[in-house]
């Protein structure tokens, strides 16, 4: 019975929380901050508007309303926090029937397409294309 009361109370202190340790978020900052503004503004139609800010520099606004056909709601917004490195990081976005579009300069770019494609590339895709013509029926799939 003993044993039994020890695992209760380990698991028990091992769940609690520990207040006076740092949290770390997802930016590696140690820096906790408090909600200073927080407005959330929502009407019968389902427009809404969100605004908010916290001690430690982070800022969201953002609104939305209904649209289209299937009454889908889009929105568009900014956020923006300073990196652990001092840098501003700004970005806005679009939510629509296009899906999610953020832009910001800290965003990586993909290349431009369409890129050259090499040589032995077309070449394996030429083969392979050849290798098809030639190949029956009953065995393509094998």
């Amino acid at each position: 019975m003993k044993l039994v009361i020890y695992f209760a109370l380990t698991a028990v202190a091992v769940a609690a929380p520990d207040h006076g340790a740092p949290r770390r978020y997802g930016s590696g900052s140690h820096e906790s901050g408090e909600i200073i503004r927080h407005d959330f503004h929502i009407q019968d139609d389902g427009t809404y508007v969100l605004g908010v800010e916290t001690s430690n520099g982070i800022v969201v606004s953002q609104s939305g309303a209904p649209s289209g056909p299937q009454n889908a709601v889009e929105s568009s917004g900014y956020f923006s926090w300073t990196a652990p490195d001092g840098t501003p990081v700004h970005v806005k976005f679009v939510a629509d029937e296009n899906g999610y579009q953020p832009e910001s300069d800290h965003l990586p770019v993909a290349p431009e397409f369409p890129h050259p494609i090499p040589d032995f590339v077309l070449a394996q895709i030429a083969k392979a294309a050849e290798e098809d013509r030639h190949r029956s029926r009953e065995t393509y799939y094998d």
